[in-house]
């Protein structure tokens, strides 16, 4: 039977492998990942000792969990050390990471796109053609990707229902677990 430090180590390799499907890097998808998997917040120390990884890294990794809104910072009482709490609301957790990659990702996407297909209507040419129908294309794709992460980051049907109930539901639907 595997201990809890087994299972723990196995959950931040996971998770590390796990970071680069959200768009973060490998190490701050491992110190998320360290963090969750503890009772307490955790200060830069105890990441670098439980999982092995220069002070630089740890710190850049907590840097970026707080930009993303997976982690803030706390006061060590009776100290000037910070330590991370990790943010353990799975539906906070979804949206702030949809919405930072929606910003870095689909926005500046589509800013370019809407800028250059007016441009490509004045080329007649059936070059010009093909591409802008393949740039309208993809406009179309992200677009509706784009709605519905706005839809969802204000609150759509998600928000009515409520990623909690989905997820129970979800659960629910796959039936009990079998105990191996």
């Amino acid at each position: 039977m595997a201990s809890t430090q087994d299972i723990r180590q196995e959950f931040v390799q996971l998770w590390g492998t796990m970071g680069s499907f959200w768009g973060v890097s490998p190490t701050t998808a491992r110190v998320y990942g360290w963090l969750l998997s503890q009772s307490e917040p955790q200060t830069a120390e105890q990441c670098v000792e439980g999982l092995g990884l220069s002070r630089g890294a740890v710190s850049m990794a907590c840097r970026e969990l707080r930009d993303w809104g997976l982690a803030q910072v706390e006061r060590v009482e009776g100290s000037r050390q910070q330590a991370y709490r990790p943010e353990t609301d799975l539906e906070k957790a979804i949206r702030n990471i949809v919405a930072m990659r929606k910003r870095r990702e689909w926005d500046p996407i589509l800013e370019h796109l809407r800028e250059w297909l007016p441009q490509l209507e004045r080329d007649r040419s059936p070059d010009a053609q093909v591409f802008r129908e393949r740039l309208q294309q993809i406009e179309g794709l992200i677009g509706l990707a784009d709605s519905m992460a706005e839809s969802f980051l204000k609150g759509g049907l998600v928000q009515k229902l409520g990623l909690k109930l989905l997820v129970a539901k979800a659960s629910a639907a796959r039936g009990p677990r079998k105990k191996r």
